[in-house]
């Protein structure tokens, strides 16, 4: 998968998430131009656009899910992700820790014979790879696994349009859009009609621009903040925020049917009609 799988194994880096509305994704790509270029896989894609799927794994009682809900500093999740419309291998399997805005992720590049076998089959056992990153990450991976009982809980998909700095020795700009979800049970990441569209007013709109429909992430070297992200932030007047895919989504889907997250007018009529 070119560059997607040239990734560095460990990365460790600031992250900053905005919620903006569509109508700003050209303009912000315009500005970023002269320091950034698209990502392979953003390049041969005729919107500059590629789909990119994540099952999200949680233990039986949802601890990953309440340490993100709490706040909790130094949390972690674990899931697995591919890239492009059939959902198959190379699979990336991920264990991303937060602590404050620095996110440090560990990946490992897995294959059709791994992916779920590492997870399912009890006589799996991890072979040489020809990264040595790349198989610590995956003995990482395995061992968490094993150690929290982990199961399916969400599948989510979303199109992305990244960019990479042309100047800088890390940076990296994200737009995910068309973002949907639907809770999952079992280890594929092949979607269906059973896919929900992200409701801008259930999952968007909570403390967030009102139109905002798209989610855009800032991402770089820890404390090397470079300046043209800054002048990024100011020229768009954009509001700093925390936006967990996993969280949101599951949120609405299995507690309560996006409530929580309406307005109050809107919460008013869904309780006259509902």
């Amino acid at each position: 998968m070119g560059i997607l799988t040239s990734l560095p194994a460990t990365i460790e880096r600031h992250e900053l998430k905005y919620a903006v509305p569509w109508r700003f994704v050209e303009p912000i790509c315009r500005f970023i131009e002269p320091y950034c270029e698209l990502d392979h896989h953003s390049a041969i894609s005729a919107d500059n656009f590629y789909l990119v799927s994540s099952l999200y794994l949680d233990t039986r009682g949802l601890e990953f899910l309440r340490q993100r809900m709490y706040g909790k500093d130094g949390r972690f999740n674990m899931r697995v992700r591919c890239y492009g419309e059939q959902g198959q291998a190379p699979y990336f399997l991920e264990i991303k820790r937060k602590r404050g805005f620095i996110g440090k992720k560990y990946r490992a590049i897995a294959s059709e014979d791994e992916w779920p076998a590492i997870i399912q089959d009890p006589q799996f056992r991890i072979q040489p790879a020809d990264s040595d990153k790349n198989q610590n990450n995956m003995e990482l991976f395995y061992r968490l696994a094993t150690s929290y009982a982990i199961e399916p809980k969400l599948l989510t998909q979303y199109r992305r349009r990244a960019y990479v700095s042309t100047i800088d020795q890390y940076a990296r700009v994200t737009l995910d859009a068309s973002m949907k979800y639907r809770a999952q049970n079992h280890f594929s990441l092949v979607s269906d009609e059973n896919m929900v569209s992200y409701d801008n007013e259930t999952i968007y709109t909570r403390d967030m621009v009102s139109d905002a429909a798209v989610v855009l992430e800032l991402k770089c070297d820890v404390g090397q903040v470079p300046t043209w992200m800054l002048d990024l932030i100011s020229t768009f007047d954009l509001k700093q925020q925390g936006f967990s895919k996993y969280m949101s989504s599951f949120l609405v889907s299995h507690l309560d049917d996006g409530i929580a997250y309406m307005s109050g007018d809107r919460m008013s009529r869904h309780y006259a009609y509902g």
